[in-house]
């Protein structure tokens, strides 16, 4: 099945349904010798994993990482050949969906499948589920160590901006807002004020069987000049690719994004500037990528999250027989994806950085003096 691998220098392959025996990926392109922290790999998987909160879906996996190829398991230092990582699926009930596995869900993937592949996996959804990003935020992990070993001052941070009616875009300063911060709410907004209402927010829609939608801001701090190739692998592009490709993202802009189309070029241009021996910009309405490639400023964008397709009132749709049918959808679900979506946006954003920084070494060496580290 095309589409499972995403990425060139640094290519990461997720496999595994929903309710299957297991999940994982095959990470390959890794430069050998980095020792792999593999309990920071758990700790940024424990960060997705489901029944964390009351505002996730209450299905209990301990998402427990398995290491089958790649390291020498003793030491942890990468051999430069693929990695496989495996998780077990523990808490898969595919009996919720039997009733009605026939019936195509509203707003789901279920009847794309079958017009691609004239079959699919019913149960929990199969690839076109969630579960499938366990893979994604075991490989992120690993391409953030790669690149803060190049770049140590690289942080990589994404959180919880606006959930359906709350907006905290005004009250957060995205310059110093910490993973550590975000952390402190299951919600993952760093303002305690609209967590609050946040948490509310989806409580009730949960009460009532409906769900939420919102917005995921992300930075990237650190980030050097020069990643991302020109024309079609714009390093902007890239990143759209792999946040749209993430369960729920339905639009990304970055920087000023849309609001530039109320914008005179006077009014939205970014002025380079010298700060010191560092180029900057004054202003960074480009969100730190132009021409497709970083500029050194922070990679600044915000991904749309739709409102979770299942909720639990009875719903108009459609089965596989020809049938207008109702739909009373069961089975465990998170009532709004964007807390446990801030891994996983952070996870992806690394997977692409890597893939361009190790790309950008191919062709034109490392052109960034006076660092050192294991990838110097």
């Amino acid at each position: 099945m095309p589409g499972n691998t995403f990425g060139h220098a640094f290519r990461v392959t997720t496999f595994g349904e929903s309710h299957g025996p297991a999940v994982g990926c095959v990470i390959d392109g890794c430069p050998p010798g980095l020792v792999l922290d593999r309990a920071e790999v758990q700790r940024q998987l424990d960060r997705r994993r489901p029944g964390q909160s009351k505002l996730t879906t209450p299905r209990e996996e301990a998402d427990q990482v398995e290491w089958l190829s790649g390291l020498d398991l003793e030491s942890g230092r990468i051999l430069g050949t693929p990695i496989a990582a495996l998780v077990r699926n523990q808490d898969a009930r595919s009996g919720s969906y039997a009733e009605w596995h026939h019936v195509y869900r509203p707003n789901h993937a279920d009847f794309g499948y079958d017009a691609k592949f004239g079959l699919r996996a019913w149960e929990g959804g199969g690839r076109s589920s969630a579960r499938e990003t366990v893979g994604r935020v075991i490989a992120g992990a690993v391409a953030e160590q790669i690149l803060r070993a190049r770049f140590p001052d690289l942080a990589i941070v994404a959180w919880v901006e606006r959930v359906h009616a709350t907006d905290a875009s005004a009250a957060i300063d995205a310059h110093t807002v910490t993973r550590q911060r975000v952390d402190e709410s299951p919600t993952r907004c760093p303002h305690a004020e609209s967590a609050e209402a946040i948490e509310e927010a989806i409580l009730a829609a949960k009460r009532g069987g409906d769900s939420l939608g919102g917005i995921v801001r992300l930075i990237v701090r650190g980030c050097p000049p020069g990643l991302g190739q020109p024309v079609f692998d714009k390093l902007d592009a890239v990143l759209a690719q792999a946040f749209l490709s993430l369960p729920a993202c339905k639009g990304v802009e970055f920087g000023a994004g849309f609001a530039a189309a109320a914008a005179t070029g006077l009014e939205f241009n970014d002025h380079y500037a010298w700060d010191g021996d560092r180029m900057t910009t004054r202003s960074n309405r480009s969100g730190g990528i132009q021409g497709g490639i970083s500029n050194g400023m922070p990679i600044d964008c915000r991904l749309v999250f739709k409102p979770t397709a299942t909720v639990l009132k009875p719903q108009p749709s459609a089965d596989d027989a020809g049938n207008n049918v109702e739909l009373q959808a069961k089975g465990r679900h998170d009532p709004c994806v964007l807390p446990r979506a801030v891994p996983i946006v952070e996870a992806m954003t690394a997977l692409a950085l890597a893939d361009a920084l190790l790309q950008q070494r191919g062709q034109v060496g490392d052109p960034w003096p006076g660092l050192a580290g294991p990838l110097h």
